[in-house]
C-alpha cells in the first residue's frame, strides 16, 4: 500500500476548562472548586488516514472538535496523544486573516505569506500579479487587511494558499463568506488540484457541498470518530440524525468539547 497523503493515529487533545495565568489570593479562593472540573477532551483518539489525490470532508455539530482536529493536522496544535504524519507541502486556511498583519496592506500581506512558507522574495515577485489577479480585489490590494471584509479576506487568503502550490490543501470553512462566483472559482481551482494528485480536507457546515466535492467524509461527535465513509453516505447518515435529534425535542443536550 502506497503511502497516504495524512495518517492520523490515535490522536487525543485535552484541555483545561479553567486556566488563571495571573491568580490572585481572593481569585485562587473563589475558583477552587472551578479549577477542580476535569479537563474536557476535543479530540478521542482518532484515527483515519486520507489517500493522495482524495478529497476528505470533516463534518460535524459545533464542539465536535473539527477545528481543533485540523489544527493537528496543520501541526498549530500538539495533541496530548497519538501522531499525525503528512506526506507533502501543506497548505493551511484554519480561519479568515490568520498569518496576516492587519495593519499591512494585501500587497505586503502576498510577501509576508510567501516568505512564511519558505519561497524567496524573487519566487514572490514572481507569482504576486497571478495572486492579485486571481483575488479579484482590484485597488483594494493596497489598502491595510483591517479594512477588508470576510469575504475579501477570503479571497486574499485562498489565493496565496493556492499559489504556493501545495501538495495538500487543508480549509476550516473558508469558502463559506465568498461570493458565489468566487465559490464557484474556488472550487473549480481544487477539483485542478486533485487532478494532479493533490489532496484536500475539507471542514464544513455546508453538507450538500461536501457531499458534492468530497469522495470520503468523517463525522465527528463530541471529539470521537461516528462514521467514515462514502462522503454522500456520511452525510445522509449525519441528516438523519439531525432530525432524529430534533424529532426529540433536544431532551439530551449536546456535549460541547472541541471546536
Amino acid at each position: 500500500m502506497s503511502r497516504p497523503a495524512i495518517l492520523v493515529e490515535n490522536v487525543t487533545v485535552r484541555f483545561r476548562p479553567y486556566i488563571d495565568k495571573k491568580p490572585t489570593l481572593r481569585r485562587s479562593i473563589a475558583n477552587l472548586r472551578t479549577r477542580a472540573v476535569e479537563e474536557v477532551v476535543a479530540l478521542d483518539d482518532v484515527s483515519f488516514r486520507v489517500e493522495k489525490g482524495e478529497a476528505f470532508g470533516i463534518i460535524g455539530r459545533n464542539g465536535a472538535g473539527k477545528s481543533t482536529l485540523l489544527r493537528v493536522m496543520a501541526r498549530t496544535l500538539r495533541p496530548n496523544s497519538g501522531k499525525v504524519v503528512v506526506n507533502g507541502r501543506a497548505s493551511t486556511l484554519l480561519q479568515l486573516g490568520v498569518g496576516m498583519n492587519p495593519e499591512l496592506s494585501g500587497a505586503r500581506n502576498i510577501y509576508l505569506g510567501g516568505l512564511a512558507a519558505g519561497l524567496r522574495k524573487a519566487e514572490v515577485e514572481a507569482i504576486f500579479d497571478d495572486i492579485v489577479e486571481y483575488a479579484g480585489l482590484g485597488d483594494a490590494i493596497h489598502r491595510p487587511v483591517k479594512t477588508y471584509s470576510s469575504g475579501m479576506f477570503s479571497r486574499l487568503a485562498f489565493s496565496v494558499s493556492m499559489h504556493l502550490n501545495p501538495d495538500i490543501l487543508l480549509l476550516d470553512e473558508v469558502l463559506a463568506v465568498g461570493d458565489a462566483e468566487f465559490r464557484d472559482k474556488s472550487m473549480k481551482t481544487m477539483r485542478q488540484l486533485l487532478d494532479r494528485a493533490g489532496t484536500i480536507v475539507f471542514v464544513s457546515h455546508s453538507l450538500n457541498q461536501v457531499a458534492d466535492f468530497c469522495d470520503r467524509a468523517m463525522w465527528l461527535e463530541r471529539g470521537r470518530v461516528r462514521q467514515i465513509g462514502d462522503a454522500e453516505e456520511v452525510v445522509a447518515a449525519y441528516v438523519e440524525d439531525q432530525k432524529a435529534q430534533s424529532a426529540r425535542g433536544k431532551r439530551d443536550p449536546v456535549e460541547q468539547t472541541g471546536t
